[in-house]
């Protein structure tokens, strides 16, 4: 993210959003279901978020910080479980629509 563009503690809560996002296209995506679909979410969003910790080492002006990693985690955990929520709805709604 652009150096303030969202002050802090906001930016935090920008960080959980955008990985959050990115977990679930990545879970959805894949193709797969199930724990499959979340572990692979959460752990391919982790490694963004790693990846883009350690650029931001090399880069001036910019600093990498745990408590953006753990932002960056908590997104990508919630992104993750919202694709388990996600298939469970929709197995409820239409395998069994009439609960019958």
């Amino acid at each position: 993210m652009a150096v303030g563009l969202v002050p802090p503690p906001w930016d935090k809560l920008v960080h959980a959003a955008v990985f959050a996002v990115l977990a679930g296209a990545i879970g959805y995506a894949s193709g797969l279901r199930g724990r499959r679909a979340s572990a692979l979410a959460f752990f391919g969003a982790l490694t963004v978020g790693v990846l883009d910790e350690l650029h931001q080492m090399r880069l001036p002006g910019r600093s990498a910080g745990w408590d953006d990693l753990a932002a960056d985690a908590f997104g990508a955990a919630l992104g993750a479980v919202a694709l388990l929520w996600r298939e469970r709805l929709e197995n409820r709604l239409f395998k069994n629509p009439f609960g019958q």
